[in-house]
């Protein structure tokens, strides 16, 4: 554990990190914190809030680079040891450390930027009638110390030194992490990347802790404490919601921005279906199979009407599966948990295709099912997220229903649509419809990739996320950690330099209802 920097060794319950394609115990050991190791983390970060806050930005955006830097020069060292707790190909995870410090840098830029202070001016109006304005002005500050839960999907760009971590840091506030089990040796080695970047740039120890511990006993304290002002979650449903009820249960609720779960509808419509059935098939199936069905943006419904572009689809489909090779899932818990699934969606629905069969450790194999529009619609349970490469495709008899199931959803993180020309008139009402579903809506592509900039939204209505109005990746992923404060008649020697006269920072503010640099 690290706890405002200084490295100490818990006493609870021993956790090693497992490589879940050969099912090696992997050294060295590390131990569950305490009770007083929470305590002593979010004592720290309070410690450290005020002195976060006035850090000039320059030094934050620095902080950031600086974390980058560092993870950059670990290079094959975390990339090897993530392998290895993963079961994730090097090539993938190369670039998901590109990822994670091409979003540090983002969030420094943004800092830089200075939207994010989303600074307003209302100049004093002294001989307005039949009232004077008093002078308004408004920017946003930093909620205060945040929780950080390690997301076992991508253990670098949701883990120690991911989005959430990013953000808040870019927001001011300082972290606390608790690493997710599954890959305790790669958060110790970005655990130390931060801390180094944190020395370098004169930043205060209590601004990032990591802790090990379990989810309902440390993962709880640490929600609960009453130092925390926020949590970031990337994770199951249960976990998610579990933490939602502890943190509103609190004397003071806080916001928990928790990512959960989503089965990412794919909508193929008639046209597209009848010029480009196989190919729309084949393609389907490298996205359902991406990291074996491990990210947060895997298609697992297909809705399309029945039909030879359906049939099309199907055998393709089924042929790409039957060639896709079983590999290692993150862990033996969530292994178990997908073949579960899997097992439960054949007492309900037409088994299209499974993956070859395989003797290996914790492997997960492909599976694709169908049912016809009336069942989805009458069985709850086929609504539910399996995590994993697994999909069911709703055989819909027209356009009518094919609304229907849309308008049936739950809140995902994406929808997509293929259409051609043909297809514009559906596609359009399918558009307004998904978009009260979805945080983000794709035409002619598929959702696995999510693009890490100013317009992206990771995010969308329960149970995708916890707060519909946020997101996860992109700049405005620093929102959740910032609130609006309003000054008014304050004098000009108090007030913040993003809302003072002359403009300081250099940055663009609305004065009196118009953006400006003035």
């Amino acid at each position: 554990m690290t706890v405002a920097g200084a490295t100490r060794r818990g006493a609870g319950e021993t956790v090693h990190g497992r490589n879940p394609a050969t099912g090696e115990t992997l050294s060295p050991a590390y131990r569950y914190g305490s009770a007083a190791d929470v305590a002593d983390a979010c004592a720290a970060a309070e410690d450290a809030v005020d002195l976060v806050r006035a850090t000039p930005t320059d030094r934050r955006a620095r902080f950031l680079e600086a974390v980058a830097e560092h993870l950059e020069a670990l290079g094959e060292t975390v990339i090897d040891r993530a392998a290895a707790e993963s079961g994730l190909p090097v090539v993938r995870l190369t670039g998901e450390l590109g990822r994670t410090t091409g979003q540090l840098r983002l969030f420094a830029d943004v800092v830089r930027e200075g939207s994010w202070a989303d600074a307003h001016l209302d100049p004093a109006l002294p001989h307005r009638t039949p009232l004077p304005r008093p002078d308004i002005r408004r920017r946003a500050v930093p909620l205060g110390p945040v929780a950080v839960f390690g997301a076992s999907n991508f253990p670098l760009a949701f883990s120690v030194a991911g989005g959430d971590t990013a953000s808040a840091l870019a927001a001011g506030c300082p972290v606390v992490v608790k690493a997710h089990d599954a890959h305790p040796g790669t958060s110790e080695y970005v655990a130390r990347a931060v801390v180094a970047a944190a020395d370098a740039t004169d930043m205060p120890p209590g601004v990032f802790s990591l802790l090990y511990g379990d989810g309902p006993g440390l993962g709880t304290a640490l929600a609960t404490d009453p130092r925390i002002a926020a949590v970031g979650f990337t994770g199951s449903r249960s976990a998610g919601t579990a933490l939602m009820r502890a943190a509103a249960g609190r004397k003071v609720p806080i916001p928990v921005y928790a990512e959960m779960s989503a089965v990412n509808p794919v909508f193929l419509l008639p046209g597209a279906l009848t010029a480009r059935g196989a190919e729309l098939g084949r393609a389907f199936v490298d996205s359902l199979t991406l990291g074996v069905g491990q990210f947060c943006t895997n298609p697992g419904i297909v809705v399309a009407e029945n039909g030879p572009g359906l049939d099309a689809f199907l055998a393709a489909a089924a042929d790409a599966i039957a060639a896709t090779e079983p590999a290692p899932m993150l862990t033996s818990a969530i292994a178990r948990n997908y073949a579960a699934g899997v097992e439960a969606l054949t007492t309900v629905a037409t088994e299209i295709a499974r993956g070859p069969a395989t003797d290996a450790p914790n492997a997960g194999r492909a599976a694709l099912f169908a049912v016809d529009a009336g069942t989805f619609l009458s069985e709850s349970t086929l609504h539910d997220e399996v995590f994993g490469a697994s999909a069911l495709v709703v055989r819909c008899a027209d356009a009518t229903e094919t609304e229907r199931v849309a308008r049936a959803l739950e809140g995902q993180l994406t929808a997509t649509v293929h259409a051609d020309d043909s297809d514009l008139p559906t596609a359009g009402r399918l558009l307004g419809i998904l978009e009260r579903t979805a945080g983000r809506i794709l035409f002619d592509g598929w959702p696995t990739g999510v693009e890490v900039g100013h317009a992206m939204v990771h995010g969308g209505p329960y149970p995708a996320t916890s707060d519909g109005r946020s997101t996860s990746v992109g700049a405005r992923a620093m929102d959740r950690f910032l609130r609006p404060v309003a000054y008014q008649n304050v004098p000009a020697e108090l007030l913040p330099s993003a809302i003072a006269d002359g403009n300081p920072d250099g940055i663009v503010r609305r004065v009196d209802g118009r953006f400006t640099r003035d």
